[in-house]
């Protein structure tokens, strides 16, 4: 015999963006892109968080692409192409960014 009653568990509401760590608005917005084997392109930071960034790109990416970031002439830090839109592309650190060059970065003060 079947209940009339059921039990559902509570269920977060779904997120619209799949990402679980705040982006934050950037300081610096020149950077260069560069896949390996090839010349670095420009592009500008649009926002950022410790594990990732969005950029503004020229060009055509695909998702599992590698490569090299660059932010304002500072060190080289490895990534991989996680979506591209066509106009913006979205990466992640393999390595989580140092909490300084994060602050250098963005306008995060704590």
């Amino acid at each position: 015999m079947a209940s009339s009653v059921s039990k559902f568990r509570p269920v977060e509401p779904a997120l619209l963006e799949k990402r679980s760590v705040q982006r934050h608005p950037v300081l610096v917005r020149r950077a260069t892109v560069r896949r390996h084997s090839r010349h670095p392109s420009d592009a500008s930071l649009a926002d950022i968080s410790v594990y990732g960034c969005r950029l503004l790109v020229d060009g055509c990416y695909e998702e599992g692409d590698r490569l090299w970031l660059r932010f304002a002439g500072g060190n080289p830090i490895a990534a991989i192409v996680v979506w591209f839109d066509g106009t913006h592309l979205g990466c992640r650190f393999d390595e989580p960014l140092d909490k300084m060059v994060f602050r250098a970065l963005t306008l995060v003060l704590d």
